[in-house]
């Protein structure tokens, strides 16, 4: 019985951190909602297709550097700069946690990007946006969305 409610337990606690893969579509409604679209002049496309190459829509993406900081969530949002994660030399200039980026509620993670964008060299920070996005034709990162 014992084992009932500990396999019970398990798979609720599994549930919790069970990660939100979501659809171009989806997240090309979400972003336009937020007001991404021509945020600091790039396009909804511009979102999509970053959030692609840096997490492929996965929200609880994490990666750890070499210098021993990670990346977390949609937009892989870097914990020694931008969020904090418990360690002290953390810059935290998004005024949040890390594990608030990897939530299925991307509006802190949203707040963050934008923060990244206005105040650093617009989407340069993103290395896989400066692959794969920029100075492409993003047309089709929203193409059958149903967003303007």
């Amino acid at each position: 019985m014992k084992a009932v409610g500990v396999l019970a337990l398990i798979g609720c606690v599994a549930t919790v951190i069970e990660s939100k893969v979501y659809t171009r579509c989806k997240l090309a409604k979400i972003f336009s909602r937020a007001g991404l679209d021509n945020y600091r002049g790039f396009s909804l496309g511009n979102w999509v297709c970053l959030a692609y190459y840096e997490s492929h829509y996965n929200t609880t993406a994490q990666k750890v550097l070499d210098d021993g900081s990670i990346d977390y969530g949609i937009f892989q949002i870097n914990s020694y700069t931008w969020c904090r994660s418990g360690k002290v030399e953390q810059k935290n200039h998004c005024h949040v946690a890390c594990s608030a980026l990897i939530t299925d509620d991307l509006t802190d993670a949203i707040i963050c990007a934008k923060k990244i964008v206005k105040e650093t060299e617009g989407m340069n920070y993103w290395q896989g946006w400066k692959k794969y996005c920029e100075g492409k034709d993003l047309t089709e990162w929203k193409k059958g969305c149903e967003v303007s």
